[in-house]
């Protein structure tokens, strides 16, 4: 337990020491687990029963709670975004969430077994100016996906007026909904986002409508005219969990 949390406090001080913006900004946390085997149900549980509802007693707001659907991920990792009013909010938060009896208790009972989370990483994000923030629930239960671009130095600015002034529309256009637009804090030639699809069957009809659009062909033609943009595109489908706000 001692390592654990040495380990936690360790990646929250290299997150609190990458965020460069203003102090009074707000910024979001976007979080990986990964368990130990066979763990995650338990993770699931700890988090259902005491995690989300102590962050939220200590001043996160509970945002988005995902399972990949990759095969080779979904059986130990566990995805979530949270909100935080500020950097300054954001430490004062977790200072409280590690320090309060009921989740050292609710920690150290899920575990009683060995350990369940075997590896965490944090990013610290702020949302871009065109990001819509969409975090209202669907009609029915949707499919997401976690999407990350990495730039050649100095070209997120040519990526973010790509998508601020046309891409976005075309997503719409081929049937994705957009959740959220994110910058990190600390690898300024990187975007992160959120959107949403319907299943993996509409997933890939919309990616394959987008890819040959004319429009979207030409828009990605004219952009590099100097030069390429992106070097890197990671992507991740996620189903909410049941404890999920988002979903």
């Amino acid at each position: 337990m001692k390592s654990l949390l040495l380990m936690s406090a360790a990646l929250a001080t290299l997150a609190f020491a990458s965020i460069a913006q203003a102090e009074d900004e707000t910024v979001y946390e976007l979080r990986t687990y990964t368990t130990n085997e066979g763990k995650l149900d338990d993770l699931n549980k700890r988090f259902r029963e005491h995690t989300v509802p102590l962050f939220e007693k200590h001043g996160m707001t509970n945002l988005g709670y995902w399972i990949p659907t990759d095969p080779a991920l979904k059986e130990n990792t566990l995805i979530y975004v949270l909100k935080h009013d500020s950097p300054a909010a954001a430490k004062k938060s977790w200072a409280a969430f590690g320090a309060d009896p009921e989740w050292q208790k609710a920690k150290a009972a899920s575990e009683e077994n060995g350990k369940l989370v075997s590896k965490a990483t944090s990013v610290y994000m702020t949302e871009t100016d065109f990001s819509p923030h969409n975090l209202k629930n669907g009609d029915a239960e949707r499919l997401f996906e976690l999407r990350r671009y990495t730039c050649d130095p100095g070209r997120l600015p040519n990526l973010h007026k790509r998508f601020r002034d046309g891409e976005l529309d075309l997503f719409t256009k081929a049937g994705m909904t957009h959740i959220a637009y994110f910058t990190p804090t600390d690898t300024p030639d990187t975007l992160i986002y959120i959107v949403a699809h319907k299943n993996d069957e509409e997933a890939a009809k919309s990616w394959n409508a987008f890819r040959t659009d004319p429009v979207w062909v030409k828009m990605k033609a004219d952009s590099r005219a100097d030069g390429p943009i992106v070097t890197n595109v990671e992507s991740t489908m996620m189903v909410p969990t049941d404890y999920s706000a988002l979903k």
